[in-house]
């Protein structure tokens, strides 16, 4: 398979899906939001952007299977899989305010082999694929060379749903606050972890998370020199809802810091 082709392919389909989205934007007053859950909402523009998408990437490899959030396929491949979030940042849509990207990944077996990342406000598509480097817009792109937490920007995202750990988390908050250049919560977890890549911040971590969130910034991440675990440290970060995302150099500092504060 070739994956450079391939990834080209993939970002024609997405670009074609932020294109509907953008469009869409004009008619927010006609969204038609529902609740998913508490402070979990989903829109027609989320349905149709995975709609879209789902046709096109079903076509490059006919007998691929989905992970998608909205559940437009939840056919499974026995190879191939795309982990799909058609509108990742939904919130953030419905009141006119970005970031709000599309993330679409592609697994063989376990491995993600690929991944794209489209900012859709600032038109920003971040894109890596396996043995690849790291590319924004045709531009290759790298983690930052900070290496302390005292000198590092770092994003987080806020739990909607699963509050069982937030008395920690909040703990983890003040320590980055009084250690660390600041925090910033945009709102996009594909975002946040392609602001990693490209050197934007330095760290990112959150949990509550979905595979559809992480997998294609993932690939993106390590490609542009980064590093990934979950809050222990181990592998379980794409289906374990939490990780921990930082450049090479502050990596096991702020994951010490993480740990230290979330594992009690």
């Amino acid at each position: 398979m070739d994956l450079e082709k391939l990834c080209m392919e993939v970002r024609g389909i997405v670009a074609e899906t932020a294109a509907f989205i953008r469009t869409e934007l004009d008619k927010r007053v006609e969204l038609n939001v529902e609740v998913k859950g508490r402070h979990n909402y989903v829109t027609h523009v989320d349905k149709g952007a995975e709609e879209i998408l789902v046709r096109g990437l079903a076509a490059l490899i006919p007998d691929s299977g989905f992970i998608a959030e909205e559940g437009t396929s939840t056919r499974q491949g026995e190879v191939y899989n795309w982990v799909i979030d058609p509108l990742d940042g939904t919130t953030n849509y419905i009141h006119g305010l970005p970031p709000y990207a599309i993330s679409v990944a592609l697994m063989e077996g376990q491995e993600i082999i690929l991944g794209v990342v489209h900012e859709i406000a600032l038109d920003e598509c971040f894109y890596a694929w396996k043995g690849s480097k790291a590319w924004l817009n045709g531009k290759e792109i790298h983690v930052s060379k900070v290496d302390k937490v005292n000198d590092s920007l770092i994003a987080t995202g806020f739990p909607y749903t699963d509050f069982s750990h937030l008395t920690y988390f909040m703990d983890t908050i003040r320590f980055f606050m009084e250690n660390s250049h600041g925090l910033r919560r945009l709102g996009s977890a594909a975002t946040d972890i392609a602001y990693v890549a490209c050197g934007r911040f330095e760290a990112f971590y959150e949990y509550g998370l979905n595979p559809w969130d992480v997998a294609a910034g993932i690939i993106i991440v390590r490609q542009a020199g980064g590093k990934v675990s979950d809050f222990r440290g181990g592998g379980n970060y794409l289906f374990g809802g939490e990780i921990v995302i930082s450049n090479d150099l502050v990596f096991d500092e702020f994951l010490e810091d993480v740990k230290s504060i979330m594992i009690r």
